[in-house]
């Protein structure tokens, strides 16, 4: 059995850490993954995610949402914004991956969807089936610049994975604060609906 000095060690230690260096200077070399295939879309252009398909319909701006029209439940404020994104999902015949949402802006900012609304998260329906829904996230109205929704596949196997990002039309800061100053009093969150895929 050979033994090697520890300088040798030390040497072949310094050059691993340098490479890992290297690769955390340059933030595109980060997040390149050879098992992840990203789809990029528009409002309106059906997506493929996985075996089925994910579609943003409209987007819309509001200054206060309810999660439920029937309750004496009061509408939630911010002093924030709030985006809705209504969305539209076809079930294929794989079983959908579990999915992460996330708003992301030019700026970097990375907004989660609010978690305690039934609007958190894409539905998915049986195979055959699409479904129409809502998803519900606070921004920072000072922030919204090249919005952009991020559907991403959680992996636990090393297969390939196809994400989803959907540019949401507000290429520069006079189109967000038109959107902004135009937001409605309220936003009453739907719930999901279930249909025949068509």
């Amino acid at each position: 059995m050979k033994l090697y000095r520890p300088a040798t060690v030390l040497v072949g230690i310094l050059f691993v850490l340098l490479g890992g260096l290297t690769r955390l200077a340059d933030p595109a070399n980060v997040y390149d993954d050879a098992t992840r295939v990203v789809k990029h879309g528009t409002i309106g252009e059906a997506l493929p995610f996985g075996g089925s398909t994910v579609a943003v319909d409209r987007v819309k701006f509001a200054r206060s949402y309810l999660s439920d029209e029937g309750s004496d439940s009061k509408s939630i404020e911010s002093g924030g914004i709030f985006v809705a994104i209504e969305y539209d999902t076809v079930q294929g015949t794989e079983p959908t991956p579990g999915r992460e949402l996330q708003l992301s802006t030019n700026e970097g900012t990375v907004y989660e969807p609010i978690s305690d609304t039934y609007g958190s998260q894409l539905d998915f329906a049986a195979p055959g089936f699409g479904v129409t829904g809502a998803v519900l996230f606070e921004v920072n109205p000072a922030d919204v610049e090249e919005l952009t929704l991020r559907v991403r596949t959680s992996q636990l196997y090393n297969v390939l994975a196809q994400d989803v990002t959907v540019d949401l039309g507000i290429p520069d800061e006079k189109i967000a604060q038109r959107l902004i100053d135009a937001a409605a009093p309220e936003y009453l969150i739907p719930r999901s609906i279930t249909r025949v895929a068509s």
